[in-house]
Protein backbone atom coordinates (compact mmCIF):
# COMPACT_ATOMS: atom_id res chain seq x y z
CA UNK A 1 0.00 0.00 0.00
CA UNK A 2 1.63 3.18 -0.86
CA UNK A 3 1.99 5.75 1.61
CA UNK A 4 -0.41 8.31 0.00
CA UNK A 5 -3.56 5.89 -0.10
CA UNK A 6 -2.79 5.47 3.73
CA UNK A 7 -3.46 8.89 3.79
CA UNK A 8 -6.89 8.48 1.76
CA UNK A 9 -7.92 6.04 4.11
CA UNK A 10 -6.96 7.72 7.02
CA UNK A 11 -9.64 10.35 5.50
CA UNK A 12 -12.17 8.09 4.68
CA UNK A 13 -12.15 6.82 7.75
CA UNK A 14 -12.72 9.82 9.39
CA UNK A 15 -15.67 10.86 7.04
CA UNK A 16 -17.15 7.32 7.73
CA UNK A 17 -17.29 8.00 11.35
CA UNK A 18 -18.48 11.39 11.26
CA UNK A 19 -21.15 9.68 9.01
CA UNK A 20 -21.87 6.98 11.54
CA UNK A 21 -22.52 9.32 13.90
CA UNK A 22 -24.56 11.58 12.72
CA UNK A 23 -26.97 9.12 12.17
CA UNK A 24 -26.78 7.29 15.69
CA UNK A 25 -27.74 11.32 16.77
CA UNK A 26 -30.34 11.53 14.90
CA UNK A 27 -31.90 8.62 16.06
CA UNK A 28 -31.07 9.24 19.76
CA UNK A 29 -32.18 12.88 19.22
CA UNK A 30 -35.71 11.22 18.41
CA UNK A 31 -35.89 9.83 22.21
CA UNK A 32 -34.76 12.64 23.97
CA UNK A 33 -37.40 14.68 22.13
CA UNK A 34 -40.34 12.01 22.48
CA UNK A 35 -41.12 11.75 18.74
CA UNK A 36 -41.56 8.94 16.80
CA UNK A 37 -39.22 7.04 14.65
CA UNK A 38 -37.37 7.39 11.44
CA UNK A 39 -40.08 7.49 8.79
CA UNK A 40 -39.22 6.62 5.28
CA UNK A 41 -39.35 9.82 4.04
CA UNK A 42 -37.08 10.78 6.26
CA UNK A 43 -34.39 8.09 5.10
CA UNK A 44 -32.98 10.26 2.20
CA UNK A 45 -32.56 13.41 3.65
CA UNK A 46 -30.81 11.59 6.72
CA UNK A 47 -28.66 9.90 4.09
CA UNK A 48 -28.06 12.87 2.25
CA UNK A 49 -27.25 15.34 6.08
CA UNK A 50 -24.86 12.82 7.04
CA UNK A 51 -22.82 13.01 3.94
CA UNK A 52 -22.49 17.02 4.25
CA UNK A 53 -21.89 16.74 8.37
CA UNK A 54 -18.99 14.08 7.33
CA UNK A 55 -17.45 16.28 4.40
CA UNK A 56 -17.58 19.30 7.11
CA UNK A 57 -15.81 17.18 9.69
CA UNK A 58 -13.35 16.09 6.89
CA UNK A 59 -12.97 20.03 6.05
CA UNK A 60 -12.57 20.91 9.79
CA UNK A 61 -9.72 18.13 11.03
CA UNK A 62 -7.74 19.09 7.74
CA UNK A 63 -7.76 22.97 9.58
CA UNK A 64 -6.82 21.55 12.43
CA UNK A 65 -3.79 19.57 11.17
CA UNK A 66 -4.87 15.79 11.75
CA UNK A 67 -3.87 15.10 7.98
CA UNK A 68 -0.30 16.48 8.16
CA UNK A 69 2.17 14.65 8.66
CA UNK A 70 0.41 11.31 9.51
CA UNK A 71 3.19 9.44 10.03
CA UNK A 72 4.29 11.07 13.55
CA UNK A 73 1.43 11.20 15.29
CA UNK A 74 1.40 11.39 19.28
CA UNK A 75 -1.90 9.47 20.95
CA UNK A 76 -1.75 12.21 23.81
CA UNK A 77 -1.57 14.82 21.08
CA UNK A 78 -3.94 14.18 18.94
CA UNK A 79 -6.73 13.40 21.75
CA UNK A 80 -6.37 16.76 22.96
CA UNK A 81 -6.21 17.87 19.25
CA UNK A 82 -9.62 16.58 18.89
CA UNK A 83 -11.03 17.86 22.41
CA UNK A 84 -10.03 20.85 21.17
CA UNK A 85 -11.35 20.68 17.57
CA UNK A 86 -14.84 18.68 18.42
CA UNK A 87 -16.04 21.34 20.57
CA UNK A 88 -15.71 23.99 18.01
CA UNK A 89 -17.13 21.96 14.97
CA UNK A 90 -20.11 20.61 17.30
CA UNK A 91 -21.18 24.47 18.04
CA UNK A 92 -20.70 25.25 14.17
CA UNK A 93 -23.06 22.08 14.10
CA UNK A 94 -25.63 23.44 16.80
CA UNK A 95 -25.42 27.01 15.24
CA UNK A 96 -26.24 25.75 11.57
CA UNK A 97 -28.21 22.77 12.00
CA UNK A 98 -30.18 22.64 15.50
CA UNK A 99 -30.56 26.30 17.00
CA UNK A 100 -33.69 26.38 15.09
CA UNK A 101 -34.99 22.70 15.40
CA UNK A 102 -38.73 22.94 15.58
CA UNK A 103 -38.54 19.39 17.58
CA UNK A 104 -36.76 21.53 20.79
CA UNK A 105 -39.37 23.50 22.93
CA UNK A 106 -36.61 24.32 26.31
CA UNK A 107 -33.03 25.14 26.88
CA UNK A 108 -32.81 21.77 28.73
CA UNK A 109 -33.34 19.75 25.03
CA UNK A 110 -31.11 21.67 23.60
CA UNK A 111 -28.32 21.27 25.80
CA UNK A 112 -28.83 17.69 26.04
CA UNK A 113 -28.43 17.15 22.03
CA UNK A 114 -25.63 19.41 22.17
CA UNK A 115 -24.21 17.69 24.62
CA UNK A 116 -24.79 14.47 22.99
CA UNK A 117 -23.47 15.24 19.65
CA UNK A 118 -20.68 16.52 21.02
CA UNK A 119 -20.16 13.20 23.22
CA UNK A 120 -20.88 11.08 20.25
CA UNK A 121 -18.53 12.83 18.16
CA UNK A 122 -15.69 12.72 20.49
CA UNK A 123 -15.82 9.19 21.12
CA UNK A 124 -16.26 7.69 18.00
CA UNK A 125 -13.38 10.23 16.47
CA UNK A 126 -11.08 9.41 19.40
CA UNK A 127 -11.75 5.73 18.65
CA UNK A 128 -10.81 6.19 14.81
CA UNK A 129 -8.48 8.05 15.25
CA UNK A 130 -6.32 5.71 17.81
CA UNK A 131 -6.95 2.99 15.61
CA UNK A 132 -5.14 4.71 12.63
CA UNK A 133 -2.49 5.98 14.93
CA UNK A 134 -2.13 2.58 16.00
CA UNK A 135 -1.88 0.93 12.75
CA UNK A 136 0.51 3.06 11.29
CA UNK A 137 2.64 3.05 13.90
CA UNK A 138 2.74 -1.17 13.47
CA UNK A 139 3.57 -0.44 9.94
CA UNK A 140 6.56 1.19 11.12
CA UNK A 141 7.52 -0.65 13.52
CA UNK A 142 7.39 -3.76 11.19
CA UNK A 143 9.72 -1.52 8.64
CA UNK A 144 6.60 -1.22 5.88
CA UNK A 145 6.78 2.52 6.09
CA UNK A 146 10.58 3.99 6.31
CA UNK A 147 12.24 7.21 6.08
CA UNK A 148 15.36 7.46 4.09
CA UNK A 149 17.63 9.27 6.36
CA UNK A 150 21.01 10.94 5.80
CA UNK A 151 23.62 11.66 8.69
CA UNK A 152 26.30 14.73 8.87
CA UNK A 153 29.27 14.11 10.92
CA UNK A 154 32.24 12.38 11.09
CA UNK A 155 32.07 8.73 11.04
CA UNK A 156 33.03 7.53 14.30
CA UNK A 157 30.22 10.39 15.46
CA UNK A 158 27.34 9.28 12.69
CA UNK A 159 28.07 5.22 14.16
CA UNK A 160 27.17 6.35 17.71
CA UNK A 161 24.80 8.36 16.81
CA UNK A 162 23.02 5.47 14.94
CA UNK A 163 23.71 3.15 17.91
CA UNK A 164 21.50 5.53 19.98
CA UNK A 165 18.46 6.37 16.94
CA UNK A 166 18.59 2.25 16.28
CA UNK A 167 17.26 1.97 19.88
CA UNK A 168 13.67 3.84 18.86
CA UNK A 169 13.63 2.74 15.36
CA UNK A 170 10.83 0.50 16.03
CA UNK A 171 9.05 4.01 16.10
CA UNK A 172 11.36 6.75 13.82
CA UNK A 173 11.37 4.29 10.77
CA UNK A 174 14.48 5.57 9.74
CA UNK A 175 16.16 4.11 6.94
CA UNK A 176 19.80 5.03 7.02
CA UNK A 177 21.14 5.62 3.67
CA UNK A 178 24.70 7.10 4.87
CA UNK A 179 26.43 9.73 5.78
CA UNK A 180 27.90 12.80 4.37
CA UNK A 181 30.86 14.64 6.47
CA UNK A 182 32.58 18.33 6.32
CA UNK A 183 35.77 16.59 5.13
CA UNK A 184 35.83 15.82 1.56
CA UNK A 185 37.61 12.93 1.60
CA UNK A 186 36.57 8.92 1.96
CA UNK A 187 36.05 7.35 5.07
CA UNK A 188 33.53 4.94 4.21
CA UNK A 189 35.80 2.16 4.36
CA UNK A 190 35.97 2.02 8.26
CA UNK A 191 32.68 1.64 8.73
CA UNK A 192 31.40 -1.26 10.67
CA UNK A 193 28.09 -1.58 9.05
CA UNK A 194 29.39 -0.91 5.81
CA UNK A 195 27.44 2.52 6.09
CA UNK A 196 28.14 4.43 2.84
CA UNK A 197 29.77 7.73 2.47
CA UNK A 198 28.01 10.49 -0.15
CA UNK A 199 30.89 12.93 0.25
CA UNK A 200 31.22 16.55 1.62
CA UNK A 201 28.27 18.44 2.19
CA UNK A 202 28.74 20.80 -1.01
CA UNK A 203 26.98 17.94 -2.73
CA UNK A 204 23.94 17.45 -0.31
CA UNK A 205 21.05 18.88 -2.46
CA UNK A 206 22.07 16.61 -5.44
CA UNK A 207 22.29 13.40 -2.71
CA UNK A 208 18.44 14.79 -1.22
CA UNK A 209 17.12 14.70 -4.49
CA UNK A 210 19.04 10.84 -6.09
CA UNK A 211 18.04 9.40 -2.58
CA UNK A 212 14.82 10.84 -1.85
CA UNK A 213 15.70 11.65 1.14
CA UNK A 214 13.72 12.80 3.53
CA UNK A 215 15.49 13.31 6.78
CA UNK A 216 18.62 14.49 7.76
CA UNK A 217 20.16 14.10 11.26
CA UNK A 218 23.36 16.14 12.05
CA UNK A 219 25.64 14.39 14.18
CA UNK A 220 28.60 16.87 15.58
CA UNK A 221 30.02 17.47 18.40
CA UNK A 222 28.51 20.89 20.54
CA UNK A 223 32.23 22.66 19.93
CA UNK A 224 30.98 22.71 16.52
CA UNK A 225 27.47 23.87 16.35
CA UNK A 226 28.51 26.75 13.70
CA UNK A 227 28.84 24.26 11.38
CA UNK A 228 25.26 23.90 11.95
CA UNK A 229 24.54 27.17 9.79
CA UNK A 230 26.90 26.11 6.93
CA UNK A 231 24.45 22.85 6.62
CA UNK A 232 20.99 24.62 7.19
CA UNK A 233 21.91 27.00 4.16
CA UNK A 234 22.71 24.06 1.92
CA UNK A 235 19.49 21.75 3.17
CA UNK A 236 16.96 25.00 2.68
CA UNK A 237 14.13 24.96 0.44
CA UNK A 238 14.94 21.36 -0.33
CA UNK A 239 11.42 20.08 1.50
CA UNK A 240 13.97 17.66 4.22
CA UNK A 241 12.94 17.53 7.55
CA UNK A 242 16.51 18.47 9.71
CA UNK A 243 17.14 17.82 13.18
CA UNK A 244 19.85 17.78 15.25
CA UNK A 245 20.63 15.38 18.30
CA UNK A 246 20.11 16.63 22.19
CA UNK A 247 23.41 17.14 23.16
CA UNK A 248 23.64 20.59 20.96
CA UNK A 249 20.09 21.81 23.23
CA UNK A 250 22.21 24.02 25.54
CA UNK A 251 23.54 25.87 22.91
CA UNK A 252 20.57 25.99 20.60
CA UNK A 253 18.34 26.99 23.47
CA UNK A 254 15.49 29.76 22.28
CA UNK A 255 16.44 29.74 17.73
CA UNK A 256 14.92 26.31 17.17
CA UNK A 257 12.02 24.12 17.82
CA UNK A 258 12.82 21.75 20.59
CA UNK A 259 10.35 18.50 19.80
CA UNK A 260 10.27 15.29 21.69
CA UNK A 261 9.51 12.70 18.17
CA UNK A 262 7.89 9.26 19.37
CA UNK A 263 9.98 8.99 22.66
CA UNK A 264 13.04 10.64 20.63
CA UNK A 265 14.35 13.80 21.66
CA UNK A 266 15.78 15.78 18.58
CA UNK A 267 15.87 19.39 17.96
CA UNK A 268 14.18 20.36 14.58
CA UNK A 269 15.55 23.11 12.85
CA UNK A 270 13.21 23.61 10.02
CA UNK A 271 9.82 23.72 12.10
CA UNK A 272 6.63 25.08 10.47
CA UNK A 273 6.86 28.70 10.11
CA UNK A 274 3.40 29.58 10.33
CA UNK A 275 0.26 27.63 12.38
CA UNK A 276 -1.24 25.10 10.28
CA UNK A 277 -4.59 26.37 10.02
CA UNK A 278 -2.71 30.28 8.91
CA UNK A 279 -1.32 27.70 6.46
CA UNK A 280 -4.69 26.46 4.85
CA UNK A 281 -6.38 29.86 5.32
CA UNK A 282 -3.26 31.42 3.21
CA UNK A 283 -3.62 29.28 0.50
CA UNK A 284 -7.44 29.19 0.94
CA UNK A 285 -7.44 33.19 0.11
CA UNK A 286 -4.90 33.33 -2.65
CA UNK A 287 -6.98 30.49 -4.39
CA UNK A 288 -10.09 32.53 -3.67
CA UNK A 289 -8.75 36.61 -4.32
CA UNK A 290 -7.27 35.03 -7.70
CA UNK A 291 -10.15 33.91 -8.84
CA UNK A 292 -11.97 37.27 -8.43
CA UNK A 293 -9.30 39.48 -10.02
CA UNK A 294 -9.63 36.99 -12.80
CA UNK A 295 -13.06 36.63 -12.99
CA UNK A 296 -14.09 40.22 -12.48
CA UNK A 297 -10.58 41.94 -13.90
CA UNK A 298 -11.37 40.47 -16.98
CA UNK A 299 -12.29 43.78 -18.76
CA UNK A 300 -9.12 45.28 -17.07
CA UNK A 301 -7.01 42.08 -18.33
CA UNK A 302 -8.19 42.53 -22.24
CA UNK A 303 -7.65 45.83 -21.93
CA UNK A 304 -3.70 45.96 -21.04
CA UNK A 305 -3.94 43.10 -23.44
CA UNK A 306 -4.81 44.59 -26.01
CA UNK A 307 -2.18 47.71 -25.20
CA UNK A 308 0.92 45.38 -24.57
CA UNK A 309 -0.08 43.91 -28.59
CA UNK A 310 -0.15 47.19 -30.36
CA UNK A 311 2.48 49.01 -28.73
CA UNK A 312 5.62 46.75 -29.57
CA UNK A 313 5.83 44.09 -31.70
CA UNK A 314 6.13 40.02 -30.21
CA UNK A 315 3.70 38.44 -27.53
CA UNK A 316 1.41 39.84 -25.29
CA UNK A 317 2.54 37.65 -22.48
CA UNK A 318 5.83 36.63 -21.01
CA UNK A 319 7.33 33.20 -19.70
CA UNK A 320 10.03 32.91 -17.72
CA UNK A 321 11.36 29.75 -15.70
CA UNK A 322 11.49 30.92 -11.66
CA UNK A 323 12.75 29.28 -9.06
CA UNK A 324 10.00 28.10 -5.97
CA UNK A 325 9.07 26.53 -3.45
CA UNK A 326 11.40 23.71 -2.12
CA UNK A 327 13.22 24.74 -5.13
CA UNK A 328 10.27 23.39 -8.26
CA UNK A 329 10.66 25.00 -11.33
CA UNK A 330 7.81 26.71 -12.57
CA UNK A 331 6.98 29.46 -15.19
CA UNK A 332 6.17 32.92 -14.15
CA UNK A 333 3.58 34.78 -16.94
CA UNK A 334 3.83 38.72 -16.83
CA UNK A 335 2.42 41.19 -19.59
CA UNK A 336 5.63 41.60 -21.99
CA UNK A 337 7.22 44.65 -21.02
CA UNK A 338 10.64 44.89 -22.68
CA UNK A 339 11.44 44.30 -26.24
CA UNK A 340 11.43 40.78 -27.15
CA UNK A 341 15.08 40.45 -27.89
CA UNK A 342 15.75 42.21 -24.94
CA UNK A 343 18.09 39.42 -23.43
CA UNK A 344 20.11 37.69 -26.64
CA UNK A 345 23.18 38.75 -24.57
CA UNK A 346 22.43 37.03 -21.79
CA UNK A 347 19.96 37.26 -18.55
CA UNK A 348 19.90 40.74 -17.25
CA UNK A 349 18.02 42.83 -14.92
CA UNK A 350 15.93 45.65 -15.81
CA UNK A 351 17.34 49.03 -15.05
CA UNK A 352 15.78 52.55 -14.55
CA UNK A 353 16.38 53.77 -17.61
CA UNK A 354 16.81 50.48 -19.48
CA UNK A 355 16.85 51.01 -23.16
CA UNK A 356 14.89 47.71 -23.58
CA UNK A 357 12.03 48.41 -21.48
CA UNK A 358 8.83 49.52 -23.64
CA UNK A 359 7.09 53.08 -22.95
CA UNK A 360 4.05 51.20 -22.30
CA UNK A 361 5.97 48.23 -20.24
CA UNK A 362 7.69 51.40 -18.25
CA UNK A 363 4.09 52.22 -17.02
CA UNK A 364 3.08 48.85 -16.04
CA UNK A 365 6.29 48.24 -14.33
CA UNK A 366 5.63 51.25 -11.96
CA UNK A 367 1.88 50.53 -11.60
CA UNK A 368 2.72 47.01 -11.21
CA UNK A 369 -0.18 45.84 -13.98
CA UNK A 370 2.78 43.82 -15.65
CA UNK A 371 2.27 41.59 -12.60
CA UNK A 372 -1.50 40.79 -12.96
CA UNK A 373 -1.32 37.34 -14.51
CA UNK A 374 0.82 36.04 -11.90
CA UNK A 375 -2.13 35.84 -10.73
CA UNK A 376 -3.15 32.28 -12.57
CA UNK A 377 0.43 31.36 -10.82
CA UNK A 378 -1.63 31.94 -7.32
CA UNK A 379 -4.65 30.14 -8.17
CA UNK A 380 -2.34 27.03 -9.42
CA UNK A 381 -0.20 27.13 -6.77
CA UNK A 382 3.23 28.05 -7.92
CA UNK A 383 3.12 31.32 -5.79
CA UNK A 384 1.42 33.25 -3.10
CA UNK A 385 -0.12 36.50 -2.78
CA UNK A 386 2.41 37.30 -0.28
CA UNK A 387 5.92 35.86 -0.09
CA UNK A 388 9.46 36.45 -1.25
CA UNK A 389 9.75 37.46 -5.20
CA UNK A 390 10.96 34.25 -7.37
CA UNK A 391 14.30 34.61 -9.11
CA UNK A 392 15.87 32.94 -11.92
CA UNK A 393 18.57 29.95 -11.03
CA UNK A 394 21.22 31.95 -12.73
CA UNK A 395 20.85 35.24 -10.38
CA UNK A 396 20.26 32.59 -7.44
CA UNK A 397 23.67 30.78 -8.39
CA UNK A 398 25.36 33.87 -8.15
CA UNK A 399 23.91 35.60 -4.59
CA UNK A 400 24.18 32.24 -2.79
CA UNK A 401 27.99 32.91 -3.47
CA UNK A 402 27.68 35.67 -1.20
CA UNK A 403 24.55 34.75 1.05
CA UNK A 404 24.16 31.10 1.42
CA UNK A 405 21.03 31.98 3.40
CA UNK A 406 18.95 32.94 -0.01
CA UNK A 407 18.12 29.49 -0.20
CA UNK A 408 16.32 29.83 2.61
CA UNK A 409 13.20 32.02 0.68
CA UNK A 410 12.36 28.55 -0.89
CA UNK A 411 10.74 27.32 1.58
CA UNK A 412 7.88 29.03 1.23
CA UNK A 413 6.10 29.95 -2.18
CA UNK A 414 6.99 32.97 -3.98
CA UNK A 415 4.65 36.09 -3.69
CA UNK A 416 3.20 38.37 -6.13
CA UNK A 417 4.69 41.00 -3.61
CA UNK A 418 6.45 41.00 -0.57
CA UNK A 419 7.74 42.92 2.00
CA UNK A 420 10.93 43.39 0.12
CA UNK A 421 8.84 44.56 -2.47
CA UNK A 422 7.62 47.39 -0.77
CA UNK A 423 10.48 48.42 1.22
CA UNK A 424 12.57 48.31 -1.39
CA UNK A 425 11.16 47.84 -5.02
CA UNK A 426 12.61 46.12 -7.84
CA UNK A 427 16.37 44.96 -7.76
CA UNK A 428 18.88 46.52 -10.71
CA UNK A 429 21.83 44.09 -9.47
CA UNK A 430 23.03 41.61 -7.40
CA UNK A 431 24.04 44.06 -4.48
CA UNK A 432 20.36 45.44 -4.22
CA UNK A 433 19.23 42.06 -4.28
CA UNK A 434 21.10 41.43 -1.38
CA UNK A 435 19.84 44.25 0.26
CA UNK A 436 16.40 43.40 -0.59
CA UNK A 437 16.89 40.18 0.96
CA UNK A 438 16.71 40.96 4.97
CA UNK A 439 13.38 42.14 4.16
CA UNK A 440 12.28 38.98 2.66
CA UNK A 441 14.17 36.87 5.28
CA UNK A 442 12.43 39.05 8.04
CA UNK A 443 9.52 38.92 6.67
CA UNK A 444 9.53 34.73 7.02
CA UNK A 445 10.48 34.73 10.45
CA UNK A 446 7.47 36.70 11.36
CA UNK A 447 5.12 35.07 9.01
CA UNK A 448 1.75 35.45 9.67
CA UNK A 449 -1.99 36.26 8.17
CA UNK A 450 -1.88 39.57 9.85
CA UNK A 451 1.63 40.32 8.47
CA UNK A 452 0.35 39.51 4.98
CA UNK A 453 -2.50 41.58 5.01
CA UNK A 454 -0.62 44.75 5.88
CA UNK A 455 2.21 43.99 3.24
CA UNK A 456 -1.69 43.74 0.86
CA UNK A 457 -2.31 47.03 2.26
CA UNK A 458 0.82 49.08 1.49
CA UNK A 459 1.46 47.36 -2.12
CA UNK A 460 -2.08 48.91 -2.75
CA UNK A 461 -0.60 52.16 -1.49
CA UNK A 462 2.41 51.87 -3.30
CA UNK A 463 0.44 51.08 -6.71
CA UNK A 464 -2.38 53.94 -6.12
CA UNK A 465 0.32 56.25 -5.32
CA UNK A 466 2.55 55.16 -8.54
CA UNK A 467 5.55 55.05 -6.15
CA UNK A 468 6.73 51.63 -7.46
CA UNK A 469 10.39 51.68 -8.35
Amino acid sequence: MKPDFRKVRYILADFLCAAFVWVVFFIFRKRILNEEGIVYAEYTKLIFGSLIIASFWVILFYVFGFYHNIYRKSRIKELLNIIHSTFWGTIIIFLTTLLDDQGITNYKSYYSTLALYYGLQFSFASIVKLISISEIRKLVKNGVISFNCLLIGSLEKVERSILELQKSNHLLGLNFVGYSSFEGRELATNSKGGLRYWGAIDNLPKIIRRCNIQRVIICIDPTEHLKIKEVTNELAGLGTKVSILPDLYQILIGSVKVEHVLGVPLIDIDHDLMPFWQIVLKRTLDIFVAFFVMVFGLPFFLTFMLVTRFTSKGPIFFKQERVGLNGKIFNIIKFRSMLVDAETKGPALATNNDSRVTSWGRFMRKMRIDELPQFWNVFVGDMSLVGPRPERQFFIDQITNFAPEYRHLHKVRPGITSLGQVKYGYAENIDQMLERLKYDLLYMENMSIANDFRILYFTVITVLSGKGK
